[in-house]
């Protein structure tokens, strides 16, 4: 991986996170959704590039001493590469640094190497929602982490890193 770093995206890069839409999503978030956003202060976006070019993009919320991921998404040609724990490792990273209590996020049944990768940082699944996915009627299951739970514990490294 040459010259990749997770980086703090804003409003110049919703054309790159909207290119990423297209290739990764079947229900993409709107242009207007991600400038709102953004330009509220309602969610950050962190990213990676390589060579200039958007890769790989995480949007997340904290509210009130919690964190939400929005959307995490990978281009299709750099996936199972290490850049979504990355960026989940900068997010729960950030979060920590500002006292961010626990995390929480929700991903279709179907997408496996996702849940894999939730469940690495420990995120544990806490409900489900029923036929949720518009465009299919996937379930959502709901995840749950507590980031300042742990006593000295690092909150972006993977438990499963940490005993390696």
């Amino acid at each position: 991986m040459q010259d990749q770093s997770v980086v703090t995206l804003g409003v110049a890069d919703i054309g790159a996170v909207m290119d990423l839409e297209r290739m990764c999503f079947r229900t993409r978030w709107t242009r207007d959704q991600f400038l709102l956003g953004l330009e509220r202060k309602a969610f950050r976006i962190l990213g990676i590039r390589e060579r200039g070019v958007l890769i790989a993009y995480c949007a997340f919320s904290v509210i009130a001493g919690e964190m939400e991921i929005m959307n995490i998404a990978t281009h299709p040609f750099h996936r199972r590469k290490g850049l979504g724990r990355a960026l989940m490792a900068e997010v729960l990273r950030k979060c920590a640094a500002e006292g961010v209590a626990e995390g929480f996020l929700e991903v279709r049944r179907s997408n496996v190497g996702a849940i894999d990768l939730y469940e690495k940082f420990g995120f544990t699944q806490i409900g489900t929602r029923k036929n949720y996915y518009p465009d299919n009627m996937e379930d959502a299951l709901l995840f749950r982490l507590e980031i300042r739970g742990e006593q000295g514990a690092d909150p972006c490294t993977p438990p499963s890193a940490k005993e390696a």
